[in-house]
């Protein structure tokens, strides 16, 4: 089916990106998985060539563009080249636009110039071990000390944790007013009291730095302090609808890499003296995979045209985010299957697939919270 969605500045952008990503990702991703760590030397490349915080206003360096047609394009370029471990889309989609909308003009004009070039690396710090989707039960505290706050507290799972220049910290500034007394504190790379734990261990995604954070005593100014005390939590819940996209768009991209590995090799690869291709049964499984793929980037596409016009609701991106990230996970599981012993070797493609695509299904707020987000919305007769 013919993507309506880009037009052909949006086709030389992808040209770009995707030889970039030939080039200078793909050869080295190996590596990366070995160091569990992807170079910064790649972030700054992906800079120089224009691929990162593409929305960042001029004054501060950047392009200005908003059109998230952009954004799409390098996380569909990634996922289908099975870049897992690239951090960009979460620095450009996710924790830059929080500095945009909410920083001071002297946090902006410090950090958004390095944010584009790709010198200064974000990540942002939301998930406890004993909060995940339940934001609310944030237990890191920012308390009001003088001329400072003082954060205590301790993340995990944070990806980008461990290269991260600057960290979006969710903290609670009033323990008394529930999910108004959250706040989101911008911490820097060397502040005393900030400390990174271990890089964690993962059955996918090997690439990507995902740590521990330990926050000390840390002494945050008024100025790191992004939007007006309290209103953190509103903040967070403006922005997931797009993490939550950035998500689907992600998911159909890899499920379709999946599908188009797993194609050819059906059409190579004999049993009892035909090609796989030509059993019925085979056929019958592409054709399943091939329409559920096609289903989930209509609607996704749809999304990001909402999302370009300002009408992305909550309820629609968690339908796309819960929908193709359980459809991704089925395609590369059945996929897997058609490979057979080949496709448990992790030489093969499809056995990174398989394993990457998992946590996509549990980050952005597991599926299981989608669900309740989508069920209260059709309850109230949204």
């Amino acid at each position: 089916m013919r993507r309506r969605l880009f037009e052909p500045e949006h086709q030389d952008f992808r040209n770009t990106v995707r030889g970039f990503v030939e080039q200078s990702l793909t050869p080295r991703h190996p590596e990366w998985e070995q160091a569990r760590m992807v170079s910064r030397d790649a972030w700054t490349e992906a800079g120089a060539l224009g691929l990162l915080s593409m929305d960042v206003p001029e004054e501060y360096g950047g392009s200005g563009v908003t059109d998230f047609r952009y954004n799409a394009i390098v996380t569909e370029e990634l996922a289908e080249a099975g870049l897992s471990g690239v951090g960009f889309p979460l620095h450009t989609d996710i924790v830059v636009p929080y500095l945009i909308k909410h920083g001071g003009d002297e946090l902006k004009r410090r950090w958004l110039p390095k944010a584009v070039t790709g010198e200064g690396i974000t990540a942002i710090a939301m998930s406890e071990p004993a909060a995940g989707s339940d934001l609310q039960g944030i237990e890191a505290s920012a308390v009001w000390s003088g001329d400072h706050y003082l954060l205590n507290g301790q993340k995990t799972f944070i990806s980008n944790g461990l290269q991260a220049d600057l960290v979006v910290v969710v903290a609670r500034t009033n323990p008394a007013a529930g999910h108004k007394g959250i706040s989101l504190l911008a911490v820097e790379r060397g502040m005393p009291g900030f400390e990174r734990g271990r890089n964690l261990e993962k059955i996918g995604q090997h690439a990507q730095d995902t740590a521990e954070l330990f926050f000390r005593d840390v002494r945050v100014p008024r100025s790191h302090l992004l939007g007006e005390e309290g209103s953190g939590f509103r903040y967070l819940m403006e922005a997931l609808p797009v993490e939550r996209l950035t998500i689907a768009v992600g998911a159909v991209a890899q499920a379709d890499a999946a599908l188009r590995a797993t194609v050819a090799y059906c059409r190579e690869r004999r049993a009892f003296g035909r090609a796989l291709a030509e059993f019925q049964h085979v056929r019958f499984e592409l054709a399943e995979m091939r329409t559920e793929i096609d289903i989930g980037r209509a609607f996704v596409d749809r999304a990001i045209e909402e999302l370009n016009q300002g009408g992305l609701d909550t309820k629609t991106a968690s339908e796309a985010k819960w929908w193709t990230t359980d459809m991704c996970s089925r395609v590369t599981d059945r996929c897997l299957q058609l490979f057979g012993g080949y496709g448990y070797m992790v030489e093969y493609p499809i056995a990174r697939h398989f394993v990457d695509s998992r946590v996509a299904r549990i980050y952005g707020g597991s599926n299981e919270i989608m669900k309740e987000i989508i069920g209260r919305a059709v309850v109230a007769g949204d």
